[in-house]
């Protein structure tokens, strides 16, 4: 039996026996909390969700900080949040790996929102590799554009006004001043990454997630493994990249925070043993975002972490 449908299963059973899945040693639920409880898969969706909701909304993440969703298995304390959320959001595109059969299941019994069924099909990169071996039509980073990934903003709108009508015109603000927000975002990042010279402006990763950050923006990508960190990068992938950066004496290549540097670092070496130095030029969140408190740990001090990065790794 695949981990979807063992966890489909085991999720069913904790709906109809509530008790049994509750630990022992944690409290009940307040009563007194008349916030809507959300439960969104990565910090991505739920930063969305925040900014949103604000104070009427109270969102548990699954995925956290350095998490690769790609190869995510959950655990029972997910099926506990999952059954007691009033609202479930997930990405999608099959971002969530394993769990992804099961969330689409689970909107048979309540609120599910998928955040990236709102955005234009024709705006979504096929996929490719292993990705679309298992099924998938296209790339999930979606994240990586900010202007597409705007496009779900209203789809969360929609939602939060449906569960909590009381705060409907508050929602409609909120939604309205962030997608401001992550427009002036856009554009910022537009006018940094064209300041890269040309003739160096290729982002080399561990994996092919910045695909619809390069359409954007302007920039070429190339990374070591594709679109799923699933199975392992060959020599060839790492010769591969190694002959480009010495070729096209790139500078700088950067690792991700969620996947190991292994691959990334014998991409130093072999260019090194060509006689070309390429260096770490730091360290870019792709599949999760950082710490809760931290800038990193919202979409858009993410997306300036990253983009910061890029631009004084390659300049």
């Amino acid at each position: 039996m695949s981990h979807a449908r063992i966890f489909a299963v085991l999720l069913a059973l904790c709906l109809i026996v509530l008790p049994a899945c509750k630990p022992a040693n944690q409290p009940a639920a307040s009563t007194t909390d008349s916030r809507l409880h959300v439960v969104a898969t990565t910090a991505m969706v739920a930063d969305v969700i925040e900014r949103i909701g604000g104070e009427h909304v109270r969102v548990e993440v699954l995925m956290g900080p350095g998490t690769d969703p790609h190869l995510y298995k959950p655990t029972p304390s997910d099926m506990r949040a999952l059954q007691s959320a009033q609202l479930v959001v997930y990405s999608g595109l099959k971002l969530e790996g394993k769990m992804s059969e099961s969330l689409e299941n689970l909107a048979k019994s309540k609120p599910v929102l998928c955040y990236t069924d709102a955005m234009p099909r024709e705006r979504l990169l096929a996929a490719s590799g292993e990705l679309s071996k298992s099924g998938s039509q296209f790339d999930p980073h979606v994240w990586f554009d900010v202007d597409l990934w705007s496009t779900g903003i209203e789809a969360v709108r929609d939602e939060l006004q449906k569960r909590d009508p009381a705060n409907a015109q508050r929602f409609a603000a909120t939604a309205a001043a962030y997608k401001s927000i992550l427009a002036d975002l856009n554009n910022s990042v537009r006018e940094r990454i064209a300041k890269i010279p040309a003739e160096t402006r290729i982002l080399v990763t561990a994996h092919d997630a910045f695909g619809y950050f390069g359409r954007a923006y302007g920039i070429e990508v190339a990374g070591i493994q594709g679109l799923s960190t699933e199975s392992e990068a060959s020599l060839s992938d790492i010769n591969r990249i190694v002959d480009e950066l010495v070729a096209r004496k790139v500078p700088a290549v950067f690792i991700e925070t969620s996947i190991s540097p292994k691959n990334i670092e014998a991409l130093v070496q072999g260019a090194k043993s060509k006689g070309h130095n390429v260096r770490i030029g730091g360290s870019l969140f792709s599949d999760a975002m950082g710490k809760a408190g931290t800038p990193e740990g919202t979409y858009v001090g993410m997306v300036q972490h990253n983009v910061t990065q890029i631009v004084e790794g390659l300049k």
